[in-house]
């Protein structure tokens, strides 16, 4: 079986040299289940997110930028790794044993773009969800962890671990996230000023907000922005026909519809104003000249759109909207990157690791290999023309277990294995993707070579026994890897069945 990347050098890449110089500072800033409609400067008047909008006027903002799997886990998987949930193995958010001796490390042998800056001298630390296994244990290279202890948490009474050591929060969780980088910012510039050869550093900020639970869990502040909201940015519309319920109520959702787009909505806003705080922060040390800024979210949400409540697994079959794979994405770095600019090539995040990398300085190739290729020509003001960008960059695809998706510009096609049902929308004639092509008698001409396409791609790029096409992924959590200690595949063993109305409970 072809095993997943490691950290072997290949060529091209540089030698680690413990300090360079010119390298800066990166501040990687992720939400969690933020639509790509939550955000005031992608065109949405009702939500309130000022410190977001700044820094998307002050950098270059990507509207059409797509998370690789629409859930947590194997969504973070390709951020860190370049790679799709077909070769790294994470296909679903992730259940079981996640702190501890026995926690497994989903990622354990496989080169992540942080590996890659730590051998070139980075100091590395994260404060927030990591939710890929293990997530109390720094991984390698980090010298400062404070990590949530699984994927989801109230926005009160945390448990966090630092370094190893388990604490529980009294602050609000976005709050408590946000001093802790301030910390690490603090230590950092402290060690910069003192060393005649800087040290940079790559601090993860990996907010919860706004994922659930949403009433009642933020502060007054914030919720009172929202009381007289008519919320017409998340119209309700029917319930989806393929949306899983328990004891009636969408999973996802809540019964009191209202106060949960209040809880949503405020989570964003809270989230955006430490985010401003977390960019004065780094006006007053002296170093945002220095620092590259990034801001996304794993996967997009849907609060109504399309009738759901929910991400990928808001329904089952899993969905494919844009409104689920779609996510904020912003790019900041004073005198670097250009400012207010807004670009429209499809974009994905199997290409991130790949683009930090130049953008540091750093060769990208270790992360080009795959699906992924840089695109910092389309960020830095002195990149390299934007026609070196390859040909397939003008396509992007999905996977989700035995759902995958592929998209132009002009066409998405989705496909589930085995037996369907597919979905073709005309993205040109209908960008709300309301009319299925594929429920015509008469087959649209767009289909085969879609279809052949997104085979190719994804034989192309995964690994037969990860193949998220014959796994049995049903967006209800994946709660070991696919291979034991030996390396023996287990597919069958490591998802959960549905657990919804309807459907037999394992």
């Amino acid at each position: 079986m072809p095993g997943p990347a490691t950290t072997a050098a290949l060529p091209g890449q540089p030698q680690p040299t413990g300090q360079h110089p010119t390298l800066p500072n990166i501040v990687f800033i992720l939400s969690d289940d933020q639509g790509p409609w939550a955000l005031g400067c992608a065109g949405n008047s009702e939500i309130q997110t000022p410190h977001l909008d700044a820094l998307a006027a002050q950098g270059t903002r990507l509207e059409n930028f797509f998370c690789v799997s629409p859930v947590c886990s194997p969504a973070r998987a390709s951020l860190m790794t370049g790679q799709i949930p077909s070769r790294h193995g994470v296909h679903d958010y992730l259940t079981g044993v996640e702190v501890g001796a026995q926690a497994p490390d989903y990622l354990a042998g496989q080169l992540i773009f942080t590996d890659v800056l730590a051998e070139n001298g980075y100091r590395l630390g994260l404060s927030g969800k990591w939710h890929l296994g293990a997530n109390d244990a720094p991984r390698k290279g980090f010298v400062h962890w404070y990590g949530l202890e699984g994927g989801g948490s109230p926005y009160t009474g945390a448990t966090m671990y630092r370094n190893g050591e388990r604490e529980e929060t009294s602050s609000y969780l976005t709050d408590a996230i946000t001093e802790d980088a301030h910390k690490f910012l603090n230590q950092e510039a402290s060690r910069q000023q003192s060393q005649e050869a800087k040290e940079p550093f790559f601090l993860a900020v990996n907010y919860t907000a706004p994922h659930k639970p949403w009433k009642g869990q933020h502060p007054a502040e914030f919720e009172d922005l929202y009381a007289d909201c008519a919320f017409e940015s998340c119209p309700q519309e029917e319930p989806h026909p393929w949306q899983p319920t328990v004891d009636g109520v969408a999973i996802g959702g809540e019964p009191d519809v209202r106060a949960a787009l209040v809880g949503y909505f405020a989570a964003v806003s809270a989230m955006d104003a430490a985010i401003g705080r977390l960019m004065a922060h780094l006006d007053s040390l002296g170093i945002r000249e220095s620092t590259l800024v990034i801001f996304s979210s794993d996967n997009g949400f849907n609060c109504g759109h399309h009738g759901v409540w929910g991400k990928g697994n808001g329904t089952f079959p899993q969905n494919m909207y844009d409104s689920s794979v779609k996510v904020p994405a912003i790019f900041h770095w004073p005198g670097r990157i250009a400012g207010g600019k807004v670009r429209a090539e499809l974009l994905s995040a199997y290409d991130v690791a790949a683009t930090i990398l130049e953008i540091a300085g750093l060769d990208p190739a270790p992360f080009e290999t795959g699906p992924g290729a840089s695109f910092a020509p389309l960020l830095l003001t002195d990149g390299r023309p934007e026609a070196e960008r390859r040909a397939g960059a003008v396509v992007v695809y999905d996977e989700y277990g035995p759902v995958r998706m592929i998209r132009t510009q002009d066409f998405k096609y989705v496909h589930r294995h085995p037996h369907g049902p597919h979905e073709l929308y005309d993205l040109a004639a209908d960008p709300g993707e309301r009319v299925n092509l594929m429920l015509d008698a008469v087959a649209h001409p767009m289909r085969p070579a879609l279809r052949s396409r997104m085979a190719g791609w994804f034989a192309n790029h995964g690994v037969p026994d990860f193949d998220g096409a014959a796994l049995p992924v049903a967006g209800a959590g994946q709660h070991s890897p696919l291979h034991s200690p030996v390396g023996t595949p287990d597919p069958l063993g490591a998802f959960t069945g549905p657990n919804w109305d309807g459907t037999p409970r394992p």
